[in-house]
């Protein structure tokens, strides 16, 4: 028997199907790509812009907390809009906000100005990245969590390669003509999705949606806050690692932040086997050795603090935290098919949410007692996540 297709088998009765998934796949792998360098940008233009408005730390600081509130009010809004009218509204205009959201920041004149492109760039990444995992999760009938981690993987590239760019072309054209220029290509983009044929809408004329209250069932609850502790570390371990590994003396920044691009690269690879030679390993098998590879890399990161050693806990760790969101989120598609925009809005923002407070609160932590704890901090919300998906688990085999 010939191999499958990857990602996707081809229906040998249904070949426009088949175009459709694949067609489908690509446009929302170059929407995560998008959205990986929405997440990136803000910070590696942060001199730029500091520089054209004067900003200080506090303007700083204000400008980096409107992003994610503008992420996590496009994840409240995409899940019903994309059941009830399907996804090329969504990509469509969550592209152009994109591309609009570059333009304002390369062009403001005024701090206004700049602070409503940031809301705006926040606001639309965070509907496609809501929209393209769920477009994802609804083209598979199979491998949900698989072909999620391929698309994470756009995520990752998307992330490492805004700075890159903007290294190389350092010399030739300011960062801010980057972000004019990205806005221009984001807009084609836009354009291009428009005459894409997306999968209908899932939800017929005067059929409701899912509810608050259908959500909050035990699964949905367990899930979400596996996923608050989940992006709430991935966001620790990017914002404070080469704090702690220059205040420890490990090493100086500019080593310090090629760390953490490892972290990064990690989780890439990871997501990339997961959707391809470990395909077919069981999804709880995967997440519970990323479990392991996760603490493995924590203890690797401090103890002994070598930078060889921290190097490879960086690896570790990101490819440990790699298939969180598309093994969960596969399990949230299966179990509400007809409404998994909606479950996706609710297990997103229960997820940012998360994020905010336990960086927030961590904040406080390392000013009082200093960053050296940033292991304790990482060691119990890996601990919770095992706690939870073992619930997880547990209550999803029940059920099946």
């Amino acid at each position: 028997m010939a191999p499958p297709s990857w990602p996707f088998h081809p229906p040998m009765h249904r070949p426009e199907t088949y175009r459709l998934k694949r067609l489908s796949f690509a446009a929302a792998c170059a929407g995560m790509l998008l959205f990986g360098i929405c997440l990136i940008t803000l910070g590696s233009v942060a001199v730029a812009l500091r520089e054209k408005f004067a900003l200080d730390h506090a303007g700083s600081g204000t400008l980096f907390s409107i992003l994610p509130i503008g992420i996590l009010a496009g994840s409240f809004l995409f899940g019903p809009i994309a059941d009830r009218y399907g996804y090329r509204l969504l990509m469509v205009l969550s592209t152009a906000g994109m591309g609009t959201g570059f333009e304002i920041m390369a062009h403001a004149g005024e701090l206004g100005g700049l602070q409503a492109g940031v809301l705006l760039f926040g606001l639309a990444g965070g509907i496609i990245n809501g929209t393209t995992n769920a477009l994802v999760a609804d083209i598979s009938s199979t491998h949900k969590g698989a072909n999620l981690s391929l698309l994470g993987v756009f995520f990752g590239l998307g992330a490492l390669g805004m700075p890159l760019v903007l290294g190389a072309l350092e010399d030739i054209m300011p960062p801010l003509q980057v972000l004019a220029t990205s806005g221009w290509i984001t807009m084609a983009l836009a354009l291009l999705y428009a005459f894409i044929p997306f999968p209908p809408a899932k939800l017929a004329k005067g059929k409701e949606s899912a509810s608050l209250r259908g959500l909050l069932q035990p699964f949905m609850l367990l899930t979400s806050f596996f996923l608050f502790f989940q992006s709430s570390l991935e966001a620790i371990i990017n914002n404070w690692t080469t704090t702690y590994l220059r205040e420890r003396g490990v090493m100086h920044e500019g080593l310090a932040l090629y760390a953490l691009s490892l972290h990064m690269g990690g989780m890439v690879m990871m997501r990339l086997l997961t959707g391809s030679v470990l395909r077919g390993v069981p999804q709880a098998r995967l997440l519970w050795m990323g479990l392991g590879m996760l603490v493995a890399g924590i203890w690797l990161m401090q103890v002994p603090l070598w930078p060889p050693l921290v190097f490879a806990g960086l690896v570790l760790s990101g490819a440990g935290l790699a298939n969180g969101f598309p093994i969960l989120l596969g399990m949230v598609a299966d179990r509400y098919p007809q409404a998994s925009g909606t479950a996706f809005s609710f297990a997103f923002a229960v997820a940012l949410l998360g994020n905010m407070l336990l960086n927030y609160l961590s904040g406080l932590l390392f000013q009082h007692y200093g960053v050296a704890y940033l292991a304790m901090v990482c060691y119990a919300s890996a601990a919770c996540m095992m706690l939870l998906f073992y619930m997880i688990s547990t209550f999803h085999h029940s059920k099946n």
